[in-house]
């Protein structure tokens, strides 16, 4: 008789010993403790997996970055699973195209709890005990353009059915060469739950089944925002999945955007006061994991003159407003400033010099849509020739001509401030 219900663990895109890029640039980043962050962070999944004392941990590709230097990265993998043993945890996993069967040259013998799906064709495990089937099939090179999930067999009746699939799904532009498919076609299979990996930012696709991005375990570089970790799950062979997939943090450190608006700032105290708030909430959010940050000031404010004047003394007055926020846990990646100095835009707009025209041109511009449009086209005209058809009817939605007006504008009023004393 199957268990009456059971617990799994769906991860994805571990990528251990992957390089936090460009980490060595930034003054004061904690270098190799950030280094060893994807495996500290499989090392909490791992945790996680026995404190929850789930049945099933499953991999959806991607567990190694590329081919190994040497055999350390292999080794730490099959050391982590090999905890499991004596729980009784069952692991599954399926190659993605980082580490697809045709990358990665080295091999060590893993656990005999271990399942790794082959890539000649789908596969599926059955146990009755458990009451589930776990199909997969994985990568056989890093370019993968046919749609995998066609092959997979429909669902095992009386069986909790969970399909693993590294995929981009499809209508992801750049990403037609990982496995595409649809939603419709995962839910015809007829499974409870589809397992996916290669989408690094968390998102559940579906509900009914259950389709689910959980994102990788650890961010890697400033494109890679907030919490990262897995879910469990679960489910059993009559109900299906029980509730929602739960997730969980596993990271050991975290990327971070932190934007302040600068337009009632006037002193520089005031503008540490905002960064340092920001910060400390950050850190807080962030349950002491050690912070890279990315900093935005926008807006208008009487610091514009003094930060542009001496950006690198700017720099180094916010890398110690972080430290001391933070008690040494957070460190800066990069400053984006858009300040510009406070203007009265009627005066300017009245000025008799090519400033003047120029901002008046684009202010009435800015009222008569029918003309930006016909500009935009005129402008546009040459690409449009260039590029596929299907694709001139989207360039064209996309109200390029509104966004280049406001651009135009914004550049004639940062190069005015320029002029401009505060």
């Amino acid at each position: 008789m199957p268990k009456p219900s059971i617990r799994f663990i769906h991860c994805a895109d571990l990528h251990l010993d992957s390089p936090m890029r460009g980490l060595a640039n930034y003054a004061g980043a904690p270098v190799e403790e950030m280094r060893t962050a994807t495996r500290r962070s499989f090392s909490n999944v791992v945790d996680l997996a026995l404190e929850r004392e789930v049945d099933l941990m499953l991999i959806s590709g991607d567990v190694f970055d590329k081919d190994w230097p040497d055999f350390n990265t292999g080794l730490f993998f099959a050391n982590q699973l090999r905890r499991l043993v004596d729980a009784a945890v069952r692991v599954f996993v399926v190659s993605g195209n980082h580490d697809a069967v045709n990358k990665i040259s080295r091999t060590v013998p893993l656990p005999k709890n271990v399942k790794w799906f082959e890539a000649t064709e789908a596969t599926t495990f059955v146990d009755e005990t458990l009451g589930v089937a776990i199909h997969g099939q994985s990568f056989a090179t890093d370019k993968m353009s046919d749609d995998l999930a066609s092959r997979y067999p429909d669902a095992y009746a009386g069986l909790l059915n969970i399909g693993l699939l590294h995929t981009s799904l499809t209508g992801r532009e750049g990403l037609e060469h990982y496995a595409p498919t649809s939603a419709d076609r995962l839910t015809a299979k007829g499974y409870q739950y589809w397992a996916l990996g290669h989408i690094h930012k968390r998102s559940i696709i579906r509900e009914e089944p259950w389709i689910v991005f959980p994102g990788n375990i650890q961010g890697r570089h400033a494109r890679e925002l907030g919490p990262k970790g897995c879910v469990v799950v679960a489910g059993d062979a009559e109900r299906g999945i029980l509730s929602p997939p739960e997730f969980v943090a596993t990271d050991v450190a975290r990327w971070v955007h932190l934007t302040i608006d600068a337009n009632n700032l006037t002193h520089l105290d005031d503008l540490a006061t905002a960064v340092q708030r920001e910060v400390q909430q950050s850190v807080l959010t962030a349950g002491n994991r050690p912070l890279a940050v990315r900093l935005s000031v926008n807006g208008r404010s009487l610091l514009h003159g003094a930060l542009s004047k001496n950006p690198e003394q700017f720099r180094t007055n916010v890398c110690a407003w972080l430290n001391e926020a933070s008690s040494g846990n957070a460190w800066l990646e990069k400053i984006n400033s858009s300040l510009a100095a406070p203007m009265d835009l009627e005066v300017l707009a009245k000025r008799d010099d090519p400033f003047g025209i120029l901002l008046r041109r684009l202010n009435a511009l800015g009222t008569n849509r029918e003309a930006v449009d016909q500009i935009a086209a005129s402008v546009l005209s040459e690409l449009e020739q260039k590029i596929p058809v299907e694709l001139r009817g989207e360039l064209l939605g996309r109200e390029l001509g509104t966004e280049a007006l406001r651009l135009a504008r914004e550049r004639l009023l940062a190069s005015l401030s320029m002029e401009t004393p505060p």
